[in-house]
């Protein structure tokens, strides 16, 4: 089951922003519906085209940690994926917000992937790709439980 969930919410920021949220099962078929979202909502906030991919592999690197290490491949655990618009003084934001119900991990525990041991490893490279992509990157534990990625890319 998907849920999607659309809508401008005042209570962001003093002018309305665009939403759409995201609840999917922890299925990695359902990447590809995420990277159309994520593709189209990025392509409607005015970013180019390799803006629009960059964020797109963002994206889809968190969704993959949340459904692989965060809910561990549970498929009755689900993942929220939330798209912002967020009007600003200038410039507006794009703020992505991706959560799984997972137990959480120590951010100090993962491994630096351009270390000379890591460099072939065929893993351990999304949160560096998250963090090269995106203006801003704050990974915390959710207060519904579970972690939650927040990630800002400024449109300019």
């Amino acid at each position: 089951m998907v849920i999607v969930r659309g809508a401008k919410d005042s209570s962001l920021m003093s002018n309305s922003a665009s939403i759409v949220r995201l609840t999917i099962p922890s299925e990695f078929d359902m990447l590809d519906f995420v990277q159309l979202v994520s593709d189209r909502f990025c392509a409607a906030g005015t970013l180019d085209e390799d803006g629009v991919h960059w964020v797109g592999v963002a994206v889809r690197e968190s969704v993959i940690n949340a459904i692989k290490h965060g809910n561990q491949l549970d498929e009755s655990k689900h993942v929220t994926v939330e798209f912002a618009l967020v009007p600003g003084d200038n410039p507006v934001e794009l703020v992505v917000r991706v959560q799984d119900e997972g137990e959480g991990f120590d951010l100090h525990d993962l491994s630096d992937p351009r270390e000379p041991d890591n460099l072939l490893k065929s893993s351990g490279r999304g949160i560096f790709f998250m963090r090269s992509f995106m203006d801003e990157v704050d990974i915390r534990p959710a207060s519904e439980g579970g972690i939650e990625v927040r990630m800002v890319k400024r449109l300019r």
